[in-house]
């Protein structure tokens, strides 16, 4: 602490306090209650849980006991300041005459501590969603105590009528003004037409493909194409410079040569290849099939599967894990997370997401390793495990969401639904194709039973009690 005069243009040496180090909200408010504007802001563990993650944003609730308050965010800079405690002191000189009357002020200097991180709000407020209903004369009642249950409640609870309250899942993604430029619209290549969708219960596409040089089909109307387009073949010339990638295309025209259709996660759970290369050598060794029993499969040229019932092995099935209490386990219980959440969402509360390394055709032409050893080190670099794209009794599939084809669902009483028609195949339908009506639904039921009986075998139950001898 340092003591100086109050006349001005004074210096006063102030002793630095360099092991401590702070942090300084710019709270956009009166503060009159530290307690209080600590809640605000999630309380001194959720201030640190922030402060540790340099990617968050500081969020500020002004009514953090409702849960359906937006936050405000506040933006992370760094900076070099102190936090200084100064105490103005007076003392006033009795009896003195004259100018000599007027008091004596000092002050009291002390350093506190170096702060290098400062949170600013500098975003706007985004709108409010409370939970009140506006009754026809205008007069408005607060609907919390009827859509928050903070105690165990009766059945009646559940069952009272109540006007619709559906607040917004997602709010604005950005919290400052900015100047929006309208993307343009999408300008196909001359011969493009979109996917016709028809069929019962079947999504269709949100946006264009990708342009790869592939060959799209629809189930309906398009024919099977017998080679692949000029582009993908120069293409795939042009990255194909070393003998790893000879050995590669060599390994993937020996996997259609054992089946003809072949998912993705199939072909890069057989083979080690770059995904950056891999996208540029399918299009040359098949096409893809967008809509019908075979959509997201690769199939290799000249075959179509319209035409040959035995292709149903080869089907598509879109598996996802059933969670809920009625199947044993809530959604947190859940063994296989999932990969995204809603609950999650970090946007707008995130400030900067990790960038991707671009690939350059120079990157692509020079392999998996230019020498000897790295190409024996990097041989299985790239290649997923089969559990990506087979189904075994007693495993859990590494994701919620599963696409598996009909031949890698290694069950023998999965294999018997699929089989049930055999030799009796007339027709190919775009939801069943040549299998018996309903024959996915048959294999969701099938799976989930396994997969319900799976988590109960690998959750721990209670111990046994030892036997006394």
């Amino acid at each position: 602490m340092a003591a100086a005069d109050g006349g001005p243009g004074v210096a006063v040496p102030v002793e630095l306090r360099r092991e401590r180090h702070m942090v300084c909200v710019e709270y956009p408010g009166v503060v009159r209650d530290v307690s209080k504007v600590l809640q605000t802001l999630g309380g001194e563990e959720g201030v640190s849980r922030i402060y540790a993650d340099p990617t968050k944003r500081l969020e500020l609730y002004f009514r953090p006991k409702d849960p359906y308050c937006h936050p405000v965010c506040a933006n992370r800079f760094s900076t070099s300041s102190l936090l200084l405690r100064i105490k103005r002191k007076t003392r006033r000189q009795r009896g003195a005459p004259g100018p000599e009357a007027h008091p004596k002020v000092t002050f009291d200097i002390e350093s506190l501590g170096i702060v290098s991180t400062v949170y600013k709000f500098q975003g706007m407020s985004d709108f409010q969603y409370l939970a009140v209903h506006t009754e026809a004369g205008g007069r408005h009642m607060s609907m919390y105590s009827k859509v928050l249950m903070l105690k165990p409640e009766k059945e009646s609870f559940f069952h009272q009528e109540l006007p619709l309250y559906i607040p917004p899942p997602i709010f604005s993604r950005l919290d400052t003004p900015v100047d929006y430029s309208y993307r343009p619209e999408t300008q196909h290549r001359e011969g493009y037409n979109n996917p016709s969708v028809s069929g019962e219960n079947l999504i269709g596409l949100s946006r264009a493909r990708r342009p790869h040089n592939a060959i799209f089909v629809n189930f309906e109307g398009d024919e099977a194409p017998e080679q692949p387009l000029e582009a993908a073949a120069q293409t795939w010339r042009k990255v194909c410079t070393n003998p790893v990638d000879h050995k590669v295309e060599e390994d993937l025209r020996k996997l259609f040569e054992i089946r003809p259709i072949w998912s993705r996660n199939a072909v890069k759970a057989n083979i080690s290849v770059h995904p950056d290369k891999l996208k540029v050598l399918l299009p040359f060794m098949a096409y893809y099939m967008i809509t019908g029993p075979w959509r997201s499969l690769w199939i290799r040229f000249g075959y179509d599967p319209r035409k040959h019932p035995e292709a149903k092995i080869y089907q598509v099935l879109d598996f996802r894990i059933r969670c809920g209490m009625k199947y044993g386990y809530a959604p947190s219980d859940m063994p296989v997370k999932a990969k995204r959440s809603t609950y999650n969402y970090s946007l707008p509360i995130t400030v900067k997401k990790t960038t991707s390394q671009l690939v350059t055709m120079r990157d692509l032409k020079q392999g998996l390793g230019a020498s000897a050893s790295a190409r024996k080190l990097a041989s299985n670099k790239y290649k997923l495990k089969d559990s990506v794209y087979i189904f075994r009794e007693g495993a859990l599939p590494p994701y919620r969401q599963m696409f598996y084809q009909f031949c890698d669902l290694n069950v023998d009483e999965l294999q018997k639904i699929i089989h049930r028609n055999d030799g009796a195949e007339s027709l190919c339908t775009e939801r069943d194709g040549w299998c018996l009506p309903k024959t996915s639904d048959d294999l969701r039921d099938v799976m989930s039973v396994m997969i319900r009986h799976t988590i109960r075998s690998e959750r721990p139950g209670p111990q046994e009690p030892r036997a006394s001898g």
